[in-house]
Order: C-alpha cells, then structure tokens, then sequence
C-alpha cells in the first residue's frame, strides 16, 4: 500500500463517516417507504444504483423491498451493465419493471432523426414520465449525487415535480434537519435522492468496505477507443470514428455507465476497488466532465432537461 494514500482506505474515522452517510441514506429510504403510497426505486445496474440497493438491503430485510425497481432502457446500454442488473435482481428475487426507450419512439412519444443511432440519453425523461404514469408512481428514489454537476447540486434531497414531471429549481420546498415534506397531488410525484451527500469517492469507499460486486467495464480493460474532442469514445456500431479519426487501442475504465452515444471511459490502469479509489482520491476533473459528451454541449445542458423531466 502507498503510505500517501493509505487514510483514503476504510479505518475507524473513515468508516464512522461512511456510517454516517449510511444511516441517513437509509432514514430517508425509510421515510419515503412510510410517506409515500407507491413509491419505486431506480435500478441501472450503476455503481451508484449498486449502493442504493445495498442500503435497501440494510433498511428492509429480510423483509421484501416496499416498492418495485425500475429501469429506464434506452436501448442503447452497455451489455455487461444490463447482464450484470438482470444477473443483480434475480438474486435479490426482487421485481423490476423496464421502461424502454424504444417502446415509446414505437408509440411516437419520442422521435429521433435516427432511431438507430442518435443519442437516446435526453429522450429517457419521456419513458421515465410515461412509466410513473402507467404504475402511478408518486415517488422515484434514485442515486444521483450533489458533486456530480452544477445543476445536481441545486436539488434537494426530496426534489418535488410537478403533474408535467417538471423540477422547477426556484420554488423547492425547504428541508430543516432531517424533516421532509412528501406531500404531493395526484400526477405530482417526487423524486429522492438519499446519496446526495455522498462523493464519487464516498462511494468507491462504501463499495470497498462492503465489498460490492459491480460490472467489469468499471475497472480497466482494454478498449478500441477514439480521441475526440478531449475525450475518449468507446468505438461501438453506434460512435464510430469520423472522417479522419484514428482508433487507438488504450487501458480504460468506465467512471459512470449510461447510454453508449453519450458516455465515454477514462485512460487508465486502475483495475481493483482500491487503485480506482486512490485515483478517484487526486482527479481534479469532475465524473460527468470526465465522461459524458451531452454534458458538454453547455453548462446548463443537465438543467435544461432535468426542468423537462430528466432525473
């Protein structure tokens, strides 16, 4: 071990912090459970998502989970990441209900120049309104962090939405200590987010001391990849290289997983739990600026469709 980076790793002070996180994560997860009337729980197959059903786990077993996990499918996702979800709720014997991107391009609530290959990212929040409103759903619990973008860090942890699924970040209803106000009207729903306080490497600590198991792209491998734009694009049937692009093979892993049009990796050679918390310890560059193209469109580009919807 690198005695620089040696009080990154679980001990009694670092492990009293995560078991802070741990029980407010699990108090908020209780009070949605004892609040709101049908509330489900978001399940990508995520590192993030991998923590949220750990703490479901810790609140309510051996009981079943009180609400179903979904999924929003884009259709355009990483296959060990949709293997390893499928593979990560049957041993739960948990229920999951998938919304599908394609489905709704099908029902032509969504519509894409080219379905085949344009991005899907932003047409989730579409699918995402269209499944609250087929199960009712008045709460969505999920995994995004405040330290991820800009405009992530202006929710709250009980992010109200209007009956068109809309956040307004102006009118946010006040949160004093560790009481929230769940109430909402029929077609309102919430959305919760229980890891809000949590760091990316908050929760590369909580995977560790938990040992976690999570989809192989999270640590390094090698990978067909293309230079662009100060990124790395994953050389996929759906981001292949531009006129004049070079494909290079590289060791890269995935910080965030998503739709494959969107996300890219990051170079490197971190391939256990612990070299990518040590390299998470002293990266400067945020995981989102790291990694997804649609967040560099602008700087207001998350907030724009979080407003329409997005989670």
């Amino acid at each position: 071990m690198n005695p620089a980076v040696d009080n990154l790793f679980p001990d009694a002070a670092s492990n009293r912090h995560l078991d802070w996180l741990e029980s407010e994560a699990i108090h908020i997860m209780r009070e949605v459970a004892a609040e709101c009337a049908n509330p489900a729980l978001l399940f990508s197959g995520g590192k993030d998502s991998v923590v949220m059903l750990r703490l479901a786990e810790k609140a309510f077993r051996p009981g079943a989970f009180p609400f179903p996990l979904v999924h929003i499918d884009t259709g355009h996702n990483f296959a060990e990441v949709i293997t390893f979800r499928d593979k990560r709720v049957a041993e739960l014997g948990e229920r999951l209900i998938v919304g599908s991107v394609e489905d709704s391009i099908q029902r032509g609530t969504v519509r894409l120049r080219n379905p085949a290959t344009d991005s899907r990212n932003a047409a989730q929040a579409v699918t995402l309104l269209e499944t609250i409103a087929k199960y009712k759903f008045d709460a969505c619990i999920g995994g995004a962090r405040r330290d991820e973008e800009k405009a992530r860090a202006k929710e709250r942890i009980f992010s109200f939405r209007d009956e068109f699924g809309q956040w307004n970040p102006k009118a946010q209803r006040p949160e004093l200590w560790d009481l929230y106000n769940t109430r909402v009207h029929p077609g309102e729903n919430m959305r919760v987010f229980p890891i809000s306080n949590w760091t990316e490497l908050d929760v590369w600590q909580y995977i560790a001391r938990e040992k976690l198991e999570l989809p192989p792209i999270y640590f390094a491998h090698e990978r067909e990849v293309i230079p662009r734009n100060g990124l790395l694009v994953p050389l996929t049937d759906l981001t292949p290289p531009l006129p004049g692009e070079k494909v290079e093979t590289m060791m890269v892993r995935f910080r965030t997983v998503g739709d494959i049009s969107c996300t890219c990796p990051v170079a490197s050679d971190a391939d256990t739990v612990d070299a990518i918390i040590a390299e998470t310890a002293v990266t400067q560059i945020t995981e989102r600026g790291a990694t997804r193209m649609d967040d560099q469109t602008s700087e207001a580009s998350m907030e724009k469709r979080k407003k329409e919807g997005y989670f």
